[in-house]
Parts: C-alpha cells; sequence; structure tokens
C-alpha cells in the first residue's frame, strides 16, 4: 500500500531547506511499513493458511444458508408469532411474495461471492507458490490448503446454482485486479455445474478423510466433498454416479464415520464434531463480544433465539408448520426397545406396577426435535418441562429445539451480548447420506431390485431413535426389534422418504434441503395444495408451573381435524402459498437487484 506522506509544497519546503535534488515521487511512494499488501503477503504457506481463516471465516455467514427462510419456503415452518397472520421479515418466504429487492436474497448472493472472492485469492496464491516449491512437504501442505479453499468455492457455486436464476449465474475464477473486472456476465448454468463440479472433485481427491490433529478440528475433509458431490449428481437424478460417492461414506472405514447413539448430539454443543458430523460450521460466544450479533464478521449465530419459545429469551420466528407437528407427535416408537421406557412412580398413569417403568410420551426424535407442552420425559430450559415454562400461548403449539442452548442456560438471554449462540450448524450429516443412499438404490421409487438394502439404509436412521422399524416382523438387521410389518416396493418406500423420513429426520437442517427435496421431486405446488386442505385444532393441557401451581395451557396440544366447537380456533397452513406459488416466478431466486444494478455486463 502506498501512502503519501508530505504534500507537495511540503515536499519542495524540505528539498530547499536540505539543499539537495530529493524528488518528488520518492516522497508520494514511500510504502506504508504497518499495512500488509499482495506484494508482502502470500509469500509462502503460512500466509496460505491464513488467507484459508478468511475462507473459513466467510463461509460461517449465515446468509449463506438462510435457515429460518428457506424452511419456511419449504413446508416445514410457520414464520413466527401471530397467528392466523405473520407480519415479520421472513412472511414473504412463506407466502411466496418475495422479489429481487428481497434483503436476504441479495445478502445470500453477496455472502456466497464473498466466499468465492477469497476462496480465489487462496487459490491464485497457492497455485502460483506452488510452482516455485522442490520439497514435497511444502508440496502437499499447500495442496490441502488448495484444496479446502476449493471445497469453498465448489459449495458456494452450488448453493448458486441450486438457489438463484436457474443456475445461471457469474463465474468468477481468478481475483479481480480492477473494478471492471468485477462485472461478469451469467454463465450458462451447465458451466456452472461443471465449474463447481471440478472443485468438489479435487477436493475430493486431495483432502484427507480425517484431521489427525486435534488444531485441525472443523476443517473440511474428503467425506464432505464427497457428500456434496454426491447430493449434486442425486439433484439431476444420476442415481448410479450419485451412489459411488455415498457409498464411499458409508463404507470406506478411513472416514470414521458413524451414526451417534444418541440423536440430541446432531443436535447440542456437546456433541460437536461427532463421528455423525460431516459438514459443520463452527460458532463460539467466547470471541468478538464487542461485535453486533448480527455482524457478519461475528463466530457466534442468532439461530437460537429465531426458533426459542418467546418466554426463555426467544423470538419463534419459526415455529413448526402443523403438519410436521403432528408426524412428529405421532411417530411410533419400537415398543421392545428399552429406551423407550422411562422410570415412574407407582400407581401413576401407565407405570408397570412390577418394572416401574412407562412408556415415553414421545420418540426421541421428536422430543429433541421439538419442545411439545405434554412431553413430560424431557427438560426444556432450566431442567424445567416445557410445559411447566412455557405458556403455549398465542396459538403456538410447539417449538423447534434444534439451535437452541436449552440445555445450557435458563434463558437465550444469558448469553450478553443477547442475540449470540455458540451452537454449531451441521449442514450434512451421515443419517441424510444414507436416506439419499437409499433413495439412490430404489432409483426414486423405480425400481425394487435393491429394496431391501434400502429399508436396511432406512431402518439404521430408525433404530437409532428407537423407532418402529419399517418392514415385515423378523426382517433385517434387527429381527427383534418392533416393525410396522407393511411390506414396501419400490414407490411406497419413496413416498415414505419423501413426507416422513427425510423431514422428520432432517428438520430445518442442511442448506434448503427440504425445499430443493421437493422441488426436485416436482411437487411444490401439490404439496401447498394439499397441505391447505388441512384443518386442525388446539386442546387444552393442565400442567404445573416451575412453581407448582396448577396451570392451564390453552389450545397447546394440536389435533388434526374439525374441532368440536365452531367457535374453537381453527388452523391452517399454505393457503397463500398454494395460490402465489408459481414455479416459473418461485423455483429459484432471481437474480438480486442489486447485481443487476452494479453489473452492466450481466447480460452480455
Amino acid at each position: 500500500m502506498k501512502k503519501l506522506i508530505f504534500n507537495k509544497i511540503a515536499v519542495v519546503l524540505l528539498c530547499i531547506i536540505c539543499s539537495t535534488s530529493c524528488s518528488t515521487e520518492e516522497f508520494l511512494t514511500e510504502t506504508n511499513p504497518n499495512e500488509l499488501s499482495t506484494g508482502s503477503f502470500w509469500k509462502n504457506n503460512l500466509d496460505l493458511n491464513s488467507g484459508l481463516t478468511s475462507v473459513y471465516n466467510a463461509f460461517k455467514n449465515t446468509n449463506n444458508f438462510l435457515i429460518v427462510e428457506e424452511n419456511c419456503k419449504a413446508d416445514m415452518t410457520w414464520p413466527g408469532f401471530g397467528r392466523p397472520n405473520s407480519n415479520n421479515q421472513f412472511s414473504p418466504f412463506y407466502i411466496y411474495t418475495y422479489n429481487d429487492s428481497q434483503s436476504q436474497i441479495n445478502n445470500k448472493w453477496s455472502s456466497l461471492y464473498v466466499t468465492i472472492f477469497r476462496a480465489n485469492q487462496v487459490i491464485e496464491n497457492g497455485t502460483r507458490l506452488m510452482a516455485t516449491y522442490t520439497d514435497q512437504t511444502n508440496i502437499d501442505f499447500a495442496t490441502q490448503i488448495m484444496a479446502q479453499a476449493r471445497f469453498f468455492r465448489g459449495i458456494a457455486y452450488s448453493y448458486l446454482y441450486n438457489t438463484f436464476n436457474q443456475g445461471s449465474v457469474p463465474i468468477f475464477d481468478f481475483v479481480p485486479k480492477g473494478e471492471s473486472e468485477f462485472y461478469q456476465p451469467l454463465s450458462p448454468a451447465s458451466e456452472v455445474k461443471a465449474f463447481y463440479l471440478a472443485d468438489l472433485e479435487y477436493a475430493y481427491e486431495n483432502l484427507p478423510p480425517i484431521w489427525s490433529q486435534n488444531v485441525d478440528l472443523g476443517r473440511v475433509t474428503s467425506a464432505a466433498a464427497a457428500a456434496e458431490l454426491g447430493r449434486s449428481y442425486l439433484y439431476e437424478e444420476d442415481y448410479t454416479k450419485a451412489s459411488e460417492y455415498f457409498n464411499d461414506i458409508i463404507t470406506n472405514p478411513e472416514y470414521q464415520r458413524a451414526l451417534v447413539d444418541n440423536i440430541d448430539d446432531n443436535f447440542s454443543a456437546a456433541g460437536e464434531f461427532n463421528s455423525e458430523s460431516i459438514l459443520e460450521v463452527s460458532y463460539s460466544v467466547n470471541f468478538k463480544s464487542e461485535l453486533n450479533a448480527f455482524d457478519s464478521q461475528n463466530v457466534s449465530n442468532s439461530l437460537a433465539r429465531a426458533f426459542a419459545s418467546g418466554n426463555v429469551g426467544g423470538y419463534r420466528s419459526g415455529i413448526p408448520s402443523c403438519w410436521l407437528q403432528m408426524e412428529y407427535k405421532n411417530e411410533k416408537m419400537d415398543l421392545n426397545d428399552p429406551r423407550n421406557y422411562v422410570p415412574c412412580e407407582d400407581g401413576s398413569e401407565g407405570c408397570d406396577p412390577i418394572t416401574l417403568m412407562r412408556p415415553r410420551s414421545y420418540s426421541l426424535r421428536t422430543s429433541y426435535t421439538l419442545a411439545l407442552v405434554d412431553d413430560i420425559d424431557t427438560p426444556y430450559y432450566g431442567g424445567f418441562l416445557a410445559g411447566a415454562i412455557t405458556p403455549f400461548n398465542n396459538k403456538e403449539n410447539a417449538y423447534f429445539r434444534k439451535y437452541t442452548n436449552w440445555a445450557t442456560v435458563t434463558t437465550e438471554a444469558d448469553f450478553i451480548p443477547n442475540s449470540r449462540s455458540p451452537i454449531n450448524i451441521r449442514l450434512v450429516r451421515l443419517a441424510d447420506v444414507l436416506l439419499m443412499q437409499a433413495e439412490c438404490l430404489i432409483k426414486g421409487g423405480t425400481d425394487d431390485s435393491n429394496l431391501e438394502e434400502a429399508l436396511v439404509l432406512v431402518n439404521k436412521v430408525r433404530y437409532r431413535s428407537a423407532l418402529q422399524l419399517l418392514g415385515l416382523d423378523g426382517t433385517g438387521e434387527h429381527p427383534a426389534a418392533d416393525h410396522d410389518n407393511v411390506a414396501y416396493n419400490a414407490q411406497s418406500l419413496m413416498e415414505h422418504l419423501m413426507y416422513i423420513e427425510r423431514p422428520l429426520e432432517l428438520s430445518e437442517e442442511g442448506h434448503a434441503v427440504r425445499f430443493l427435496d421437493l422441488r426436485r421431486w416436482g411437487v411444490l405446488k401439490q404439496r401447498f395444495e394439499d397441505l391447505s386442505t388441512r384443518t386442525y385444532y388446539g386442546m387444552h393441557y393442565e400442567t404445573k408451573d416451575k412453581d407448582g401451581k396448577t396451570v392451564t395451557r390453552w389450545n397447546s396440544i394440536l389435533q388434526e381435524g374439525t374441532p368440536p366447537l365452531a367457535t374453537d380456533y381453527v388452523y391452517k397452513d399454505y393457503e397463500q402459498a398454494a395460490v402465489n406459488y408459481n414455479e416459473a416466478l418461485h423455483a429459484y431466486y432471481p437474480i438480486p437487484n442489486s447485481e443487476v444494478t452494479a453489473n452492466p455486463n450481466l447480460n452480455n
């Protein structure tokens, strides 16, 4: 960086006083030793690694994922409190009235390109440095840095490809050297896809399956690249190619991936970077407390307050949709599994007088995903039951536990400054891979030849949560477990994957997973139309509050059907989405108006 240290008058005066032949240019072009430049940085692998840190930092920006917005666009989430009307920043996504000026759409585009620009600096300088290296140690280290940078450039482009303008976006495979180079035209979707697949393939071939040093915890691995490659081919219905990558993750012992015993370890701070995690974004509340909680440079996220109930410091910006609540509430447990029984007092409802045990209120998967008023087995904030500390008022029947700190604080306001959370975002985990592989094996519901193998994979996910397994009694890996005793075929198993297993196992997770699933299956409009015809109502629930006082939680237990009294409130979802959703307009986001306005070469 060049720094002007004297103006011309000062230079002339100094030259006269000193009676020398000094030149103006010498003073005007001195380098500030306290500032870095591209000429004084990018000298070695240490600089590359420092640059890579900025790429990780860019990728953790939650604008890249838009967790609440993308799930409001799908069939998962009601946008905040205030039924029957919602009027917050997430509502346009729920009712499909957003446009190219929506701030979230502009922010997502911007943050993904920031990730790409930072990755390109590492890639460009890494390529240059590697050409000068002669020792294998430096080459290997630089290759791993390059592979991480190309992974992030690849996944950023895959997000752009899957969510913007039918996949046609500007490609940057270089570091812009001047203002004009920032203005690139749209590339065809086929070129964008080929570009990001090449990046992910490079990452797959050059990243380690695991990182052996604890200081590398959280770095991306070849498993993450394999998962994203497999997902990309699955989205294009290339089941054979997708299956190769998924099978590698599932069967290759070098990855050391396995489902965790407790599903809650996938959502809690205590279970971060576990054996099931494949791609995870790390956050902390121990640093940068001076920044605004929503600053893009912060290392915490604000998702906990978005999902928690109001009286524990939450904004309840995203509440489970009615159909989703009911599917969770109706999940059938394997009553042959001891994990589904809890201790009880003799004489209490459902208590076996011999074993002094009773069945759980809800399945493990349900209890660790939702906070329900009548779940009497799973604590909520401060160790109290949800019904004891949360009124479930304002026609709110359930809250997501995912992304919230219910197990570690009494309220989200305990974090100072507020609106900060340390819980990592799990973008890809093994359960997702197992379910995608099951879909590949049945070729999207058209091929029965690998049905039994697909059932095994689905049942691995269900068995972890002690759920009733799929298939005929006495079959599969756990013949003694309780099965639903249904003879599945490829089509019926696909229906189960679409409307039960994937949404219930992966609700609110990943990058737009549910929306992209529904879109690629071609059922978005149909789904909204179906859900808009369903009606629900609430039943009252009497319980004890945290002080032992008897209280009534009005309309807190959701039921499907017509309410018993004509005056009862009727819950309905997706009525406006069913009318407003237009595939031509809403299957992808438009190019943001910020880019349209700034980029004169966009359509050249």
